[in-house]
């Protein structure tokens, strides 16, 4: 599997010199569906875990919405094979054979909350060799990321910008360790007996890293300065005059195709969307933390087609096709969904990366 992100189209140091101290690089991570082994980086991909330590578990408070019943894990992926197999027959894939609408029927008959605690799911593993910007405790190469597929209070409100009580994204667990110290590894880890939403079962993928250059969303940037590049990003997306009536109407040109890049990455900067900038602080050190693992929803916006590597071109819809329940998303090859589209930022400690983590949905 090889990615390639074009290059950007404009070369936004040029036009403002100020932002070329504030490069990152990234690394896109292109995830896409396949049978990856314990021994290679992936995403919902089986985790090279030490037999002999137990399985994470959950704790916390479970709950399910009425309007909308658990699944299982064991149901996802069923359905997610018929709905393939359906795929491949005439007629779009909306014929079901008899056998088929029975399973469909009985896995929409939701599931019961689990009582007590639930086993965690493998979100993503990660080798240090093949992801250069992640920052690994000594002696660890390798990150393993789990979460509980269901949605939980803040532990920390400090963390999130709006006083709401719950969160609408799973919680998740880091664990650093050295590849070579794991002996026999876990072959069937447990499965949750239930999922609050499908949308919180990765699809198996490889991934395909790839560093790519990143600045700060303007809304990072200091006033002087954010104010030139959205008037800069309207003039050069529409062509307009400054102080006519279409200057501004696009100055989102450079947040979307010039600083921050979509998709799953590590490192770089963060995508912020429906919250204004706030600094994430380490609970153990009171260091300022850094962006290290985003977890996303898209691969890419449907209305924004420069970053979509070559290699998925002609398989990109451009009318912004969502997925639904028979035809998948290419942007969305994990089959996850974080919020309502959105992602999960992960932050670490850069003084001490097997400090607590902090998430936010963005």
């Amino acid at each position: 599997m090889t990615r390639t992100t074009p290059p950007r189209p404009d070369d936004i140091v040029a036009a403002f010199p100020r932002l070329a101290p504030l490069a990152r690089t990234a690394t896109r991570l292109h995830p896409r569906p396949g049978s990856p082994s314990p021994r290679e980086s992936s995403v919902g991909g089986p985790l090279l875990w030490p037999a002999a330590e137990p399985w994470p578990h959950c704790e916390g408070t479970h709950r399910v919405p009425a309007v909308l019943p658990a699944t299982s894990p064991a149901d996802v992926r069923l359905l997610r094979e018929i709905r393939a197999a359906a795929r491949s027959r005439p007629g779009g894939g909306r014929s079901y054979t008899p056998q088929e609408r029975a399973v469909l029927d009985r896995a929409g008959a939701g599931r019961p909350c689990p009582q007590g605690p639930v086993a965690m799911l493998a979100v993503a593993q990660l080798y240090v060799r093949e992801v250069p910007d992640l920052r690994p405790p000594e002696g660890a190469d390798l990150l393993q990321v789990l979460w509980c597929p269901f949605d939980h209070p803040f532990d920390h409100p400090f963390e999130h910008p709006f006083d709401y009580s719950w969160e609408s994204m799973p919680r998740t667990e880091l664990f650093w360790r050295s590849a070579t110290a794991v002996g026999e590894v876990l072959t069937a880890p447990p499965q949750p007996p239930a999922i609050q939403y499908e949308d919180y079962l990765p699809q198996p993928c490889l991934v395909s890293p790839e560093q790519v250059t990143e600045y700060p969303l303007a809304v990072e940037l200091d006033p002087d300065l954010r104010a030139q590049v959205r008037a800069w990003s309207a003039r050069r997306k529409t062509g307009a005059k400054p102080g006519s009536a279409y200057d501004g109407a696009e100055d989102g040109y450079y947040d979307w195709e010039l600083s921050v890049a979509p998709g799953w990455k590590a490192g770089g900067w963060a995508p912020w969307s429906f919250t204004d900038p706030a600094p994430q602080y380490c609970r153990a050190c009171g260091c300022r933390m850094d962006p290290m693992l985003t977890i996303a929803t898209k691969e890419w916006r449907s209305d924004v087609r420069s970053w979509i590597p070559y290699e998925d071109r002609a398989g990109a819809t451009r009318d912004g096709a969502t997925r639904d329940a028979v035809r998948p998303d290419p942007a969305a090859p994990t089959m996850i969904t974080v919020g309502d589209g959105y992602n999960q930022q992960i932050y670490a400690c850069p003084a001490a990366p097997e400090h607590p983590h902090a998430a936010l949905l963005q």
